[in-house]
């Protein structure tokens, strides 16, 4: 097991954590959605404050998935002591599609290199699996 194949689930889970805190730090729209008793609350694209709750939800989702991958990555890695290729592959096309759509000022910088690393270890990983 490699140094880097240690890293990436940790450097996911870090992301995650970072994700679950902007999703209550940033301007946000919690107390609306509480208030309004979570369910159907963010339906209404009319509301003025829509784009707020949308955003809040959707940063506290992305850390759940993010944190998600990284447990799991965690899990393989220590199950196999390497990254499967298809790991850095999901987070390379995610961080791309991000960077397209929200060019320049996107969270999906980190998750494309966090994704382009995956894919060094799993390399790795493999030349070391094919010489043993």
């Amino acid at each position: 097991m490699t140094t880097l194949n240690r890293w990436i689930p940790r450097l996911l889970i870090a992301t995650a954590v970072l994700h679950f805190g902007w999703a209550f730090v940033q301007p946000n729209a919690w107390a609306a959605i509480a208030a309004d008793g979570f369910v159907r609350s963010v339906v209404d694209t009319g509301a003025a404050d829509y784009f707020a709750r949308e955003a809040s939800v959707w940063f506290m989702v992305s850390g759940v998935a993010l944190l998600a991958l990284g447990t799991l990555a965690r899990h393989i890695v220590r199950t196999t002591g390497r990254l499967p290729a298809q790991l850095g592959w999901y987070l390379v096309l995610l961080g791309l599609a991000l960077c397209a759509i929200y060019f320049p000022v996107t969270g999906g910088w980190p998750v494309l290199a966090i994704g382009v690393l995956a894919l060094v270890a799993a390399r790795r990983g493999a030349d070391e699996g094919a010489r043993a």
